[in-house]
């Protein structure tokens, strides 16, 4: 799922892939802020950090022991999705989509029309 997760990143209008912190993880940016994060650590599940309401966070993580509050970043806008093999593709992707939905409403007004059209 590692290759799929990171291809509809990438998918996403604006969106880049960088490597500030090093060879892991793989950051996706939006507008130069960050929406997702990819570890993959050697021998251990890939891990994705997702941006998230906070109240969705709360309840997602309350219905999936997979999803986490967010490694190394704020607990309380951040969950790390297990991807284990547990959640579906669609549910995934629909975490990504509200990640990057969530960044593009913080941009710059003139950024996030470039972006929605």
């Amino acid at each position: 799922m590692k290759n799929t997760v990171e291809e509809y990143c990438l998918s996403k209008k604006g969106a880049g892939k960088e490597y500030p912190f090093g060879p892991d993880p793989a950051v996706f940016k939006v507008g130069g802020k960050m929406f997702g994060l990819l570890f993959q650590e050697h021998g251990a599940d890939p891990r994705l950090n997702l941006k998230c309401d906070p109240v969705i966070a709360e309840n997602l993580r309350e219905q999936n022991r997979d999803i986490l509050p967010g490694y190394h970043m704020n607990k309380k806008h951040w969950n790390t999705i297990l991807l284990n093999g547990s959640l579906s593709e669609p549910d995934v992707f629909d975490m990504i989509d509200h990640s990057y939905d969530l960044v593009v409403k913080s941009l710059p007004k003139r950024l996030r029309d470039e972006l929605i059209g």
